[in-house]
């Protein structure tokens, strides 16, 4: 793996050259991982003219699903207490003498505070600041193999949770009872820990997009809907699904539920490379809209995932980009009627090309509306 960091390292090396900067100071997190192997809590990536080196307080050697470190990287470890390493990191520039500490440093303006961004300009006054912007965000779109074999086993984890609860007796447990012992599952089938905060939401409450579970218990007749991921290895996937609790399900379950299943499935069905992202979100949403839904949507059908659990592209209504081969991205629209509940259904796919069979699904829990 430390060819492929090099060669991401490079990527933007080049880039950051093109633009005039000598040097660039990663410090979001995420992206310090994408470029480094592992994102030690605090951590900089200093990209130089002849040296790359991450820079930590204390010791880098914590929790393995922070990553493996390329080893390949010059590591300086500062003292716990010895400061900023994005600070020191400007520190090692100025001390560097001739162009490294003249020159310009490109610099992540959207993750540094004002505080962070005003120490480094005082440490090395001759360097002259720029903004790398999302330099590192747009290289992380397109994911190669390996990348996405970690949302693969991702989605395979969540699965499994999902797949053993609904085995499981439901009337009567909370919600949050629920949504603790999906995050059980997950590390017990080898995720580094959940991908996000779960979901989990019956009755009334079921339908609400990102629902914190409450205390209410699940009901014979309940819609109850599902959200949750797994981190494999820094990944993050998403995999929504609803069911009905006891009894086959109302008349009106059905038809809501038909309804959103459709409107997904028309998502999914957009998901080819070239597709515009407000296109995707477009033929999601068109359904519901047209069923007398529009008021109550979610301003966007899905977004990327990766490192990150919500990554650009982000599909909607406005959205200007188009959506190239090997991009994970999520589709989940859902409806909530007030004070009866709803249905949401999410997958996490893989943008490919028709004749690679089209968008790969990672989430195949069944879509069916089972009564559990």
């Amino acid at each position: 793996m430390s060819e492929v960091y090099a060669v991401r390292r490079a990527r933007l090396r080049d880039r950051c050259s093109a633009a005039g900067s000598t040097a660039a100071l990663v410090s979001r997190p995420a992206n310090v991982r994408y470029l480094a192997g592992g994102a030690p809590p605090g951590a900089v990536l200093l990209l130089g003219p002849d040296t790359d080196t991450l820079l930590c307080a204390g010791s880098p050697l914590g929790d393995p699903a922070e990553g493996r470190l390329d080893a390949e990287l010059r590591l300086t470890v500062l003292p716990a207490t010895g400061g900023d390493p994005a600070v020191a990191a400007a520190g090692v520039l100025a001390s560097a003498g001739g162009a490294a500490a003249t020159g310009s440093l490109a610099v992540e303006e959207h993750h540094l505070t004002v505080v962070r961004y005003r120490a480094i300009g005082a440490t090395a006054p001759r360097l002259r600041l720029t903004d790398l912007a999302g330099a590192v965000e747009q290289q992380r779109l397109v994911k190669d193999e390996e990348e996405i074999s970690c949302l693969r086993i991702a989605a395979e984890i969540a699965d499994q949770a999902l797949g053993e609860l609904l085995e499981s007796i439901l009337v009567g447990r909370t919600e949050r009872h629920l949504a603790l012992e999906l995050e059980r599952r997950l590390v017990d089938h080898g995720a580094d820990g959940p991908a996000f905060a779960t979901s989990v939401g019956t009755g009334p409450n079921s339908g609400r997009n990102g629902h914190r579970p409450t205390d209410r218990r699940v009901e014979e007749g309940d819609f109850l809907s599902v959200g949750l991921g797994a981190d494999y290895r820094g990944y993050r996937c998403l995999i929504g699904r609803t069911f009905v609790i006891g009894t086959s399900p109302a008349d009106w379950q059905v038809d809501l539920y038909d309804l959103v299943f459709a409107a997904q499935r028309a998502g999914r069905e957009g998901l080819v490379p070239g597709a515009g992202c407000r296109d995707v979100d477009r033929a999601a949403r068109q359904p519901l809209e047209a069923a007398g839904h529009a008021e109550g949507l979610a301003a966007r059908t899905g977004h990327g995932v990766g490192l990150e659990i919500d990554e650009d592209p982000q599909l909607t209504p406005a959205a200007m980009g188009k959506l190239d081969a090997c991009v994970p991205v999520t589709v989940g629209p859902g409806v909530h009627l007030p004070g009866r509940g709803g249905v949401r259904i999410d997958d996490t796919l893989v943008v490919r090309p028709e004749a690679d069979g089209g968008p790969e699904l990672l989430t195949i829990t069944t879509k069916e509306l089972l009564a559990l």
